[in-house]
């Protein structure tokens, strides 16, 4: 096995490993340097965290799971390469590696995300099957989440060649199932884009983290159709998140499926009605570049190791209740470096969960 093979092998193995999500996949990279010499220091810092070290991915695995990628047509992309999407490699919680399947091409072309209501209107379909149709006349990448409604109108809309699909499952799994020759063609003449390993079915809590790579990818997101709390509203949340633009189509107040989409743009999210709209709101962003995210984990001090009084002063501040970090690092008045080494060593330990928006709690 050459070198760039092993490095592939020992990525996906702290990718796979429990209690390593993406932040803490970054953290240990740039602590350590290598996904290989991560490996090697997990025991240590979950001790340190005070508890047994994480079940760290089996090598048989992850080469199986390699040779299904690869047995499928499909390819990984690892954050750091130049195939990966570039706005979605900005975002602090960016997955580490993504499998896709189709014309990596497509990666090169300003993307817009149009997501809305799975039960949406006949009026909203049809919208949203014109606005992606414009849009992609006008040389954007379309991204949506291959559900049924509105994100099933902005593929067809747009057709297979200039649109992307970001799924919830395995790049081998279809769904819903009547997508399912939809999703072909996309990973044939468009872009078939998963986070989970192949024949991963999409489980609930697989759904937000989808959303993240809808909004992250995008330059800007467009909310069609939305029942006030949904998943579309999940993503709009995320690319606000991300210092991305939220567009909104307004609708009936009468219509349960607009409650969402006028919730936003009372809330500060852009009224759009064509795709000469969502052109102009993005137009500024264009060559500018994306304002920067609310949080930095991805831009940590140099790390520093931390002594049991600063772990103590650390975990007295935390409970069960979601706090934020800075919150934390104000209250501590520890220097950034320290506090997140000793988030790092607890979540290791299995001590620690992580939550949307840079928060944390004890688990």
């Amino acid at each position: 096995m050459n070198s760039a093979d092993q490095d592939r092998l020992d990525r996906l193995r702290l990718i796979r490993s429990a209690h390593i999500g993406p932040v803490t996949y970054f953290q240990l990279i740039q602590r350590f340097g290598s996904a290989a010499a991560a490996l090697d220091a997990i025991p240590q810092l979950a001790a340190r965290g005070g508890g047994r070290a994480p079940q760290l991915a089996r090598i048989d695995d992850v080469a199986r799971e390699i040779e299904s990628v690869k047995r499928l047509g499909a390819r990984y992309l690892f954050v750091g390469q130049g195939l990966y999407p570039h706005l979605l490699a900005e975002i602090d919680t960016a997955p580490p590696a993504l499998i896709v399947k189709g014309d990596l091409r497509l990666l090169e072309r300003p993307a817009i995300a149009i997501v809305g209501a799975r039960n949406a209107s006949a009026a909203g379909c049809r919208f949203a099957r014109q606005l992606a149709y414009d849009l992609a006349q006008a040389g954007m990448l379309v991204v949506s989440g291959l559900a049924r409604g509105i994100d099933t109108a902005a593929h067809q809309g747009a057709g297979a060649e200039n649109t992307v699909g970001v799924i919830a499952s395995g790049i081998d799994i279809a769904f819903p199932p009547e997508n399912r020759d939809l999703q072909a063609q996309l990973g044939e003449r468009g872009l078939v884009i998963a986070e989970q390993p192949p024949g991963r079915e999409p489980l609930a809590r697989h759904f937000p983290s989808r959303n993240r790579i809808i909004a992250g990818m995008a330059l800007a997101t467009v909310v069609v159709e939305a029942a006030p709390r949904s998943g579309s509203l999940i993503t709009a949340r995320l690319a606000a998140e991300s210092g991305r633009e939220v567009l909104a189509v307004p609708g009936s107040p009468l219509d349960p499926r607009a409650q969402g989409c006028n919730l936003l743009i009372r809330e500060g999210a852009t009224l759009i009605q064509n795709a000469a709209d969502v052109i102009e709101a993005i137009s500024p962003i264009i060559g500018a570049g994306v304002r920067s995210p609310l949080s930095g984990f991805r831009h940590m001090q140099e790390p520093a190791d931390a002594d049991d009084r600063e772990r103590e002063a650390i975990l007295s501040l935390l409970g069960p209740t979601p706090v934020q970090v800075d919150e934390i690092i104000r209250l501590s008045r520890l220097s950034s470096a320290v506090v997140q080494m000793v988030l790092l060593e607890l979540e290791l330990a299995g001590r620690l969960e992580r939550h949307a928006g840079g928060r944390v709690s004890l688990g």
